[in-house]
């Protein structure tokens, strides 16, 4: 008996299915009558559903499986298929290359939203609405650019970049309007103080400070008792012994 090695042995176009399944469809190309191709083509397709039974809820089962059938013959096994025969051409053609996301401006800080929301007020009617969506952009503008820089910026330096920005299209450079200051743009956070939790350190430390004063004051007490007991025992030994005496 000769021994057949995994490196003498073909390449699995699909090993999922292991290489009986191979040899199946390897001899059903073979086959001389379509018939019985047929047949056979049926029966490795039953197997190859059993083999993979998570799959049968999944919409066009068969379809994939006949699709799979005809892979692993390398498209040249010839049987009646209920679907449509897939071609060589369609599984080795390569997709359509994805345009690269083009960078909104230079100004990366400002983030993409900006170019939108710029692209979107251009489109409106020129009006109050149309400025105020304008000079909104440009106070959200000066917060991202805070947000960076966390220094102080100019309205100048934020109207040059909206005039950038929108192609020449928003001018407020010589605009007498004023943004919003920098400190109601960006406020600080305040850090507050978590309360001491029974479980903190602190207060199991005010806790036990406060234990120990309590047993010293008991322990106190209770001395201080016993002493005074004590010498109210000396008195009354200490008193004379009227007896009566009988006539």
């Amino acid at each position: 008996m000769e021994l057949e090695y995994n490196s003498e042995r073909k390449p699995l176009i699909i090993p999922e299915y292991g290489r009986h399944i191979q040899k199946l469809v390897n001899h059903c190309k073979t086959l001389e009558d379509k018939d019985e191709r047929n047949k056979m083509a049926k029966a490795i397709i039953d197997v190859m559903g059993n083999l993979q039974p998570h799959l049968r809820d999944v919409p066009d089962f068969q379809h994939k499986l006949w699709d799979q059938l005809f892979i692993m013959a390398k498209f040249d096994l010839d049987v009646d298929s209920p679907f449509e025969k897939p071609s060589k051409e369609e599984l080795t053609q390569k997709p359509e290359k994805l345009p690269y996301p083009k960078s909104a401006s230079k100004y990366r800080f400002y983030g993409h939203n900006i170019q939108t929301m710029i692209d979107v007020a251009l489109t409106w009617e020129e009006g109050e609405q149309k400025e105020a969506l304008i000079f909104a952009i440009a106070n959200h503008m000066k917060k991202c650019f805070l947000n960076w820089n966390k220094d102080t910026v100019k309205d100048d330096v934020i109207f040059n970049h909206l005039y950038e920005l929108s192609d020449g299209k928003i001018d407020l450079r010589d605009s007498e309007e004023v943004l919003s200051d920098s400190k109601n743009l960006v406020k600080k956070k305040v850090i507050k103080t978590p309360k001491k939790s029974p479980n903190s350190v602190g207060f199991s430390q005010n806790n036990n400070q406060s234990n120990s004063n309590n047993s010293s004051y008991r322990t106190n007490n209770r001395s201080s008792y016993q002493q005074n007991n004590n010498q109210r025992r000396n008195n009354n030994n200490n008193k004379p012994n009227y007896q009566r005496t009988k006539k």
